[in-house]
């Protein structure tokens, strides 16, 4: 089985993003795998007219909710489905466009440079850091802010599956990666909200 067929598949079983959250607002963006916990988008810092690219953007609700606030964006995934269902669902708003690619493959084959990368439990987790950090840090303007989470390491190295690996390193070891990739780093783990066993590892950077 492929990467693409992988997560083609992953997107059959997915469950549709409630139409609203707990504070009735229709589009919102969330780090963590609880719905509406943790922080928001202000993570990121100032959005309206920043360039921001979203590395697995999936079907796109926290992208769009980032567009709405003025921000440039650009999602990228590599399940077509998940492309098709978020421009479906958000290609109305200005300034959002999604697109079907490898996120190693986007990034060495693009020419635009972004003030925001960011990814939730995304391409950053399914791609060798080795490869995906430098490319990164190339793409973005200096100052800019790299943003990633995904699931705490309980054993630091890579976990392979059949079509797709994740790479799980515990906060000492991203920070020392994204400092040799050009970045100054913060970690923090996000505690779970009660009676949930697993917090979020969440990531933020600038580009040096």
């Amino acid at each position: 089985m492929s990467a693409t067929e992988a997560w083609e598949r992953y997107a059959s079983n997915a469950r549709p993003r409630r139409w609203v959250n707990t504070a009735g607002a229709s589009t919102w963006l969330n780090w963590t795998q609880y719905p509406d916990h943790g922080p928001n988008e202000s993570v990121l810092g100032e959005l309206a007219g920043r360039r921001v690219l979203e590395l697995g953007s999936g079907t796109g609700s926290n992208l769009a909710h980032l567009a709405t606030l003025g921000a440039i964006c650009i999602g990228v995934d590599l399940a077509p489905s998940r492309t098709d269902t978020a421009t479906t669902e958000w290609g109305h708003l200005p300034g959002l466009e999604f697109v079907t690619a490898d996120a190693v493959t986007f990034l060495t084959e693009t020419d635009e440079t972004f003030d925001v990368v960011y990814s939730i439990f995304g391409a950053v987790w399914f791609t060798d850091p080795a490869i995906l950090l430098p490319l990164v840090r190339k793409r973005m303007r200096p100052g800019g802010v790299f943003g990633f989470s995904h699931l705490p390491a309980t054993e630091a190295g890579v976990t392979s599956g059949r079509a797709v690996s994740k790479w799980n390193y515990p906060a000492q070891q991203w920070q020392q990666m994204l400092t040799t990739a050009g970045f100054a780093a913060d970690t923090t783990i996000i505690p779970a909200p009660a009676g949930n066993p697993v917090g979020t590892l969440l990531v933020h950077a600038s580009a040096l």
